[in-house]
């Protein structure tokens, strides 16, 4: 009998970045590798804990004098969508979504670039090459799965594999208490469809089906126009450091 323990994970620090959120503000991470046997329960634990993933790496800010980044989680089984969210839903229905393994294909890549050269042509991801997308998908210890949103053609059944056009994309962690979206994207010229909302939407109604309770949203900047929008799937929890608390604005108001 193997009675030898796993070893524990070790953690690093990064070296000073220039803050993508806030001007003239220096980020920096504490990080650790997501391998082994027990990577899949690390991340549950590490998630829980503010971390975020990225590959086979799971990381939290950890910088000096600032406290900005806030994980955010949504609370499924209390959620109730606004007016302006079902109108999404109608508009969006349409489309079939389809849980698959973490394995790239070209239709993606080809969406993802039309995304990144839409939306983010001065971004980190900018001049990420088909083998960077791919490594992105399928460097992963833990349970990942991508969702597929295609458009529905005529004629076809519930049970058939979609054929209709790739209209967006989820790479998706499935947890112990529910999903974490890592990574989305989507085709620029749908923008009438409010993409990025309805597949947040989706992955609340995809947890309840699963009977968890929490969506994971990753960092949330007070002050960050790119943010704003996690704010508005109420109800939702805050990491603080007195543990995860429900979200309220500083009226005493839910958002």
């Amino acid at each position: 009998m193997n009675t030898q323990a796993t070893p524990s994970p070790q953690f690093y620090l990064t070296a000073p970045a220039v803050c993508p959120y806030l001007a003239g503000e220096l980020e920096r991470k504490v990080f650790t590798h997501l391998v082994g046997p027990r990577a899949a329960e690390m991340n549950d634990l590490l998630t829980q804990g503010g971390f975020r993933r990225s590959q086979n790496i799971a990381y939290r800010p950890a910088c000096e004098g600032c406290r900005a980044c806030v994980s955010v989680r949504i609370l499924t089984g209390e959620f109730i969508p606004r007016r302006s969210m079902r109108r999404i839903l109608s508009l969006n229905s349409d489309l079939v979504g389809t849980m698959m393994p973490a394995q790239p294909s070209t239709e993606q890549f080809s969406l993802f670039r039309r995304y990144l050269d839409d939306r983010h042509q001065r971004g980190g991801m900018s001049d990420m090459s088909a083998l960077d997308y791919a490594i992105m998908i399928e460097d992963t210890h833990v349970n990942t799965r991508l969702i597929e949103y295609r458009k529905r053609v005529p004629g076809e059944g519930i049970g058939d594999q979609p054929k209709g056009e790739l209209i967006a994309v989820a790479l998706t962690d499935q947890m112990s208490d529910g999903l974490s979206m890592v990574y989305s994207f989507f085709n620029p010229d749908e923008e009438r469809r409010s993409l990025g909302t309805f597949m947040i939407l989706d992955h609340i109604n995809r947890t309840r089906q699963l009977g968890l309770p929490h969506v994971y949203l990753g960092y949330w900047v007070k002050g960050s126009a790119k943010m704003h929008y996690k704010t508005r799937f109420q109800p939702q929890e805050h990491l603080t450091a007195r543990g995860w608390e429900r979200f309220v604005d500083e009226d005493g108001e839910l958002p």
